[in-house]
């Protein structure tokens, strides 16, 4: 089990890189559910082998979900909000790409409080391939561990 992270346990140009994560059909089907959103792109295989790309895409927000589920555990007890995401879709992900993370810590500003800091990271979401598909910064709002 890996305990979570807090702001002071984070220093300027550490890396962390995640775990990875195949993209299934599963994945396309249910994120379409939840959100409404099925474009044909994303859910019609004879569609989408007229597009480009030949075959179905995952949505790009899906990509985000999933580099979020794979990074969360640094921060899952500390996270007091997401304050911003600033994010580049770079190359489509496909049904059976596997993702994973890399993210560096890129701005530390500790609150005049004491007991909360603000950090950005600069992440990217790379397939097997290590090619990079999504990247981007993200900027949280960090509980201290010792205030």
């Amino acid at each position: 089990m890996f305990d979570s992270l807090y702001f002071d346990d984070f220093s300027l140009g550490q890396k962390f890189i995640s775990k990875s994560r195949t993209v299934t059909e599963a994945d396309l089907v249910n994120f379409a559910a939840v959100t409404w959103d099925h474009n044909s792109l994303h859910t019609d295989a004879e569609y989408a082998k007229q597009t480009p790309y030949k075959k179905r895409i995952a949505h790009g927000i899906l990509g985000i979900a999933m580099h979020a589920g794979l990074t969360s555990h640094l921060t899952a007890d500390s996270i007091l909000a997401l304050l911003s995401l600033s994010w580049d879709f770079k190359k489509p992900v496909f049904i059976g790409d596997t993702i994973h993370v890399e993210q560096i810590v890129k701005e530390m500003r500790q609150l005049s409080d004491g007991s909360r800091g603000v950090l950005t990271f600069a992440k990217k979401v790379i397939n097997q391939n290590g090619e990079v598909v999504q990247q981007g910064l993200v900027t949280v709002l960090l509980a201290m561990r010792n205030k």
